[in-house]
């Protein structure tokens, strides 16, 4: 008893409660909100991580709306690299049938990853070459860039609203988000 007094005259915040102003009144808003914060918990899950069955919560490069949005639009073109936790992905030089003398490279650099304009950093990269193999590589067609960036986060956001769907359908009874 002594030592729960001298813990919490310590300035402690321990045992101190909630601010009511803070805390919705109704159980309802209350699971929303701490759903929204990523505070709740399953009791299934927890069932399933002592059983062993779930081996754990990872996070993968298919749960990120905007790494699936951009593999999805430029999968024609061949990689060379794709690495979801440096955030980046570069393709290879790419030549269309139509002008075999012109080739595109883009590269992909993720700086968030909620769904903004300013999320995605992307570089697009043209090479020409004339008949004697001398080629010219240039950076400044900020059309393709601006066109890309807005395929990309036109799908996220398809992305981010079938992922919200689908988690409404696993708390029935809860709204999440602006519904």
């Amino acid at each position: 008893m002594i030592v729960l007094i001298s813990l919490n005259s310590c300035g402690n915040n321990f045992f101190r409660g909630a601010d009511a102003r803070k805390v919705p009144p109704d159980p309802r808003e209350r699971v929303k909100k701490n759903l929204e914060e990523g505070k709740g918990f399953r009791v299934n899950d927890v069932i399933k991580k002592r059983a062993g069955i779930g081996g754990g919560n990872f996070e993968f490069a298919s749960s990120n709306e905007l790494w699936r949005a951009s593999l999805d639009i430029i999968e024609f073109m061949p990689l060379t690299s794709a690495n979801y936790s440096g955030g980046i992905i570069i393709t290879d030089w790419y030549t269309s049938n139509t002008n075999p003398n012109e080739t595109i490279k883009i590269t992909i650099r993720f700086l968030s990853n909620e769904i903004r304009s300013d999320a995605v950093d992307i570089n697009v990269f043209y090479k020409k070459c004339e008949a004697d193999y001398k080629c010219v590589v240039q950076k400044d067609n900020k059309n393709i860039e601006a066109e890309l960036r807005r395929e990309i986060l036109k799908r996220a956001t398809i992305y981010q609203k079938q992922t919200k769907a689908k988690d409404k359908s696993y708390y029935p009874g809860v709204k999440m988000g602006n519904d």
